[in-house]
């Protein structure tokens, strides 16, 4: 399984929860439990394939990452949203936004260009030409002003 599958699964479970992200890991535990994963596997390509130790482990420190900044990270996106609420944007955008920022700040294996760009790409299967642009313009504005302004100093 490739990493921007395992991500595409994590935005689906921060979606899932996101009224109550404090519940996402126990149904990360839920979901990613192979016989109910496997039953997934008509309903979505997405499916077809387990994910192994290792992208299992990204996928829950994914989400638990995001339930347990989500206050810090859905601070920066209303900062860099330039106008809109985040009631505003889409429940999908959301969930693709947080898990993009929570691996910008706290995941130093991943690039941050990757975080972005598969962000940006996962936003083109499930939302429109305006949002993907609304999610690209928000990243690129929070990735300068506080990653690579940080950099410089």
């Amino acid at each position: 399984m490739k990493r921007s599958n395992a991500r595409e699964i994590a935005v689906q479970l921060v979606f899932n929860s996101e009224s109550n992200l404090n519940t996402v890991i126990q149904k990360a535990e839920l979901f990613l439990d192979e016989s109910y994963y496997a039953s997934l596997s008509d309903v979505d390509e997405l499916y077809k394939e387990y994910p192994d130790e290792v992208q299992l482990a990204y996928i829950k420190k994914l989400v638990t990452n995001v339930a347990e900044h989500v206050g810090e990270i859905d601070d920066y996106i209303q900062q860099y949203s330039h106008g809109w609420t985040i009631r505003r944007i889409s429940k999908t955008a959301l969930a693709i936004l947080r898990c993009a920022i929570c691996e910008i700040l706290y995941f130093d294996d991943i690039p941050d260009s990757a975080a972005i760009n598969d962000a940006i790409e996962l936003a083109k299967g499930y939302d429109s030409p305006e949002t993907v642009s609304f999610i690209n313009g928000l990243l690129g504005s929070f990735y300068r002003a506080e990653i690579a302004g940080n950099m410089e100093s």
